[in-house]
């Protein structure tokens, strides 16, 4: 996995994802901010987490104060246990799920318990046991804020909730003065055990999200497991897929 941070544009820097699928880390965003950072997504396992501190430390960013969830799962959440002292944001929904989730039993016994139950959980649940060498001091961590539609914070970021079948609570975050919106998974198909034959990534968000007025002047449209891309690359490759 490459390390450090990479600056984007304006003030928004970014951890890349792991470019081995099996390993399911996501990339995160860093929000800089004189009052203190926003962090958006926590990293798929306190360790991951604990990299990505060091990663700002030595960027010499101001330190988190607050964290985004762009939804529930869990690639996206479980490094937040390593973020003390964090204001969480998340959606209501993924609020509601995450507190079903933190009541869970989580160990490498649990993981395989679960998959000799249902076998299509196999790739997301091996994913977990590798990111998780052990589980001392592991919570899952519903968000302390919850919104509903949309959230601007007083730095100017905003947070909006587009929803779509990847997860009932993905958000797009962005960042107007830096031109970056950061999507999260939220055009991504259903996770794998609930995908059907057919489900394919959600075309119609991305279009929606590139003309919508508030978006459409945008330089970068990142989502969480591919490399940043600038919205002309996204717009030929939705004329591509259109045919």
């Amino acid at each position: 996995m490459r390390e450090g941070l990479r600056h984007l544009a304006g003030r928004v820097w970014w951890y890349p994802h792991d470019e081995d699928a099996e390993t399911v880390q996501g990339g995160v965003a860093v929000i800089a901010d004189d009052t203190g950072s926003i962090l958006v997504d926590a990293g798929n396992a306190p360790t991951t987490a604990r990299r990505i501190q060091a990663a700002i430390e030595a960027a010499g960013l101001p330190a988190v104060r607050r964290l985004v969830y762009t939804h529930h799962h869990w690639d996206h959440v479980w490094g937040a246990c390593a973020w003390p002292d964090v204001e969480i944001i998340g959606h209501r929904a993924g609020a509601r799920l995450l507190a079903d989730e933190a009541r869970r039993p989580w160990s490498h016994h649990y993981l395989r318990e679960q998959v000799e139950r249902d076998p299509r959980l196999g790739p997301s649940f091996s994913a977990r046991g590798r990111a998780m060498p052990d589980w001392q001091g592991f919570v899952v961590l519903p968000p302390h804020t919850e919104f509903d539609d949309t959230l601007t914070l007083a730095d100017g970021v905003e947070i909006r909730h587009v929803g779509g079948r990847h997860a009932e609570d993905s958000t797009v975050v962005a960042v107007p003065d830096s031109g970056v919106l950061l999507l999260g998974d939220s055009y991504y198909p259903p996770p794998y055990h609930l995908r059907e034959p057919g489900d394919g990534p959600d075309i119609a968000l991305v279009r929606w999200l590139l003309d919508e007025g508030r978006y459409g002047h945008y330089e970068w449209f990142v989502d969480s497991h591919d490399h940043p891309n600038r919205a002309r690359d996204v717009r030929e490759l939705l004329l591509a897929a259109e045919g």
